[in-house]
């Protein structure tokens, strides 16, 4: 049913040339929600039921991404830790495939990463069908954590558990998340690196291997000024600068969660930032093939609350370096209202390094295929009030590219109910410089005390202009500001009928350079 704009009077066309472009499909119904599954998400990864957290073993191999993942088999809230495992040839469309890895009577089965061992220095495989080779944490009874390997020659198919496991025990409780990779010397030579953690210690600890087998220490990294919670989750890669690869630097991802503060002694000096829940994390620095040195200190990966344990596959096309996130946040990951799933995927990212304010920054291009235009407008002032666009897809991508003109405050409004009680508002305050996601009144938000939130990040403006691409699901919203040099994800749970998409400004008139709905539903 075709939905006119609401007070419309706010939307001023700069000139008669300012026409606005709507595709044959605007206006139509929104994509209905599952009956009974009305947060299940249309462009991201979730488990058919049952939990699922930390991404694993990302890697891509005859032509197929693999993401492994934290899952108990057996229901919606963490425990049984095993891995489950879902495949895809375009990052966009997932199939979920049986359990990977499961936990057994000795030892859960933690988080890690997976190779593909092209030179079968494991000799678990053959030269012409060199092995898939897992490496986890195994979380035995005890409560003592080692690094175990298992490894697949059927494509991933089917998994068998190392005889020889451990591979790497320090006797701590606390050592996991081990993430390896090929290192290259000069000419064909190379060895394993593995990057962990001792998560208490907030500490990364890194060894190296011929074979996967045995591992001998290189270095330790942190924690530095870090009194923080716990680090979990890493992960080590080069990237050009701006593109030149002559000028390679190495990024170095960890996870934090400060969720467990109470296990350290009290510290007066946690930000409020920090004290938010779980988070992600990056330095940038060198890496010599032993010590990893960082050039300062660290930043995130994303601002939200929703995005932790942020890992990239191995072995992507061309180079490329491609991240997965968990989308929750531990303060409330066991309580978010979906039923019989719980835990869903961020959408892929692919990573660079772009000069921003004289140093190399942490880049994220979402992934989310093309979809079809169903509204564009160009050249626009919009305000004072604000002006519901005739368009309610479900899933959807808005690219906006604003000026502030004389308003003191702009943006979108997603999950907006016919009535504008509940909504969920991306704004920037153009005096603070800052860009927030405002979920308090975004639908369910009382099944955690801590689930109602505004996050803001400074975003400095860009030849007087902001530039977001918002990517809304049933679920969930990503906002990525300049290019992805600043990024905001962040859980909603609305009620489906609240669909509504508006603009708006406020102490004055914003200008639209441009503004484009895409459909990905």
């Amino acid at each position: 049913m075709h939905r006119s704009p609401r007070r419309t009077s706010g939307l001023l066309f700069a000139s008669t040339a300012a026409a606005l472009v709507v595709a044959a499909v605007a206006g139509t119904a929104p994509a209905a929600a599952a009956p009974g599954d009305p947060f299940r998400p249309a462009m991201h990864y979730t488990p058919a039921r049952n939990w699922m957290n930390d991404p694993n073993g990302l890697v891509y191999h005859n032509g197929r991404y693999h993401l492994f993942y934290q899952h108990n088999p057996s229901g919606p809230g963490w425990a049984n830790m095993s891995w489950g495992h879902a495949v895809s040839t375009d990052l966009r469309t997932w199939r979920e495939q049986p359990i990977a890895i499961r936990g057994d009577r000795d030892a859960e089965i933690y988080s890690g990463s997976a190779v593909v061992d092209h030179r079968n220095t494991s000799g678990f495989g053959t030269a012409g069908n060199p092995p898939m080779v897992a490496i986890y944490t195994a979380r035995y009874r005890s409560g003592r954590q080692a690094q175990s390997l298992a490894y697949s020659t059927d494509d991933g198919r089917t998994w068998t558990k190392y005889r020889g496991n451990p591979v790497l025990d320090r006797g701590s409780t606390n050592f996991r998340d081990p993430k390896v990779f090929w290192y290259s010397t000069d000419g064909s030579g190379g060895y394993w690196v593995m990057t962990a953690v001792e998560a208490l210690d907030r500490k990364v600890v890194l060894y190296r291997s011929d074979d996967l087998l045995t591992w001998r220490p290189l270095s330790e990294f942190g924690p530095g000024s870090d009194y923080r919670g716990i680090w979990e989750c890493p992960d080590l890669f080069p990237l050009p600068v701006d593109g030149n690869p002559g000028r390679t630097k190495w990024v170095l991802v960890v996870s934090h969660n400060p969720a467990t503060v109470d296990v350290l002694p009290p510290v007066p000096d946690i930000s409020p930032r920090l004290l938010k829940g779980t988070g992600t994390r990056y330095f940038v620095g060198d890496f010599d093939g032993t010590r990893f040195t960082a050039d300062g200190p660290p930043r995130f990966v994303d601002d939200g609350r929703d995005f932790y344990a942020g890992v990239t596959f191995n072995d992507a096309p061309a180079n490329k370096r491609i991240m997965m996130a968990w989308m929750s946040n531990w303060l409330y990951a066991q309580q978010t209202p979906t039923g019989r799933w719980r835990g869903a995927m961020t959408l892929p990212r692919e990573l660079s390094l772009r000069t921003v304010a004289g140093r190399p920054t942490l880049i994220s291009e979402p992934i989310a295929g093309q979809g079809r235009t169903v509204y564009s407008q160009r050249d626009v002032a919009v305000g004072p009030d604000d002006v519901t666009l005739p368009v309610r897809p479900r899933a959807y991508r808005v690219h906006a590219e604003f000026r502030p003109g004389t308003a003191r405050r702009f943006g979108l409004t997603v999950h907006k109910s016919a009535d504008g009680a509940e909504r969920t508002r991306i704004s920037y305050d153009v005096a603070a410089g800052t860009l927030s996601v405002d979920r308090t009144r975004s639908g369910n938000v009382l099944f955690g005390p801590v689930f109602p939130s505004v996050e803001s990040v400074r975003v400095p403006l860009r030849d007087g202009k902001l530039s977001l691409d918002v990517y809304v699901d049933a679920s969930s919203v990503e906002a990525f500001a300049q290019g992805g040099s600043h990024t905001i994800t962040d859980l909603v749970f609305p009620n489906p009928a609240s669909n509504d998409i508006s603009v708006d400004s406020a102490g004055g008139q914003a200008r639209l350079d441009s503004l484009t709905v895409t459909a990905t539903d």
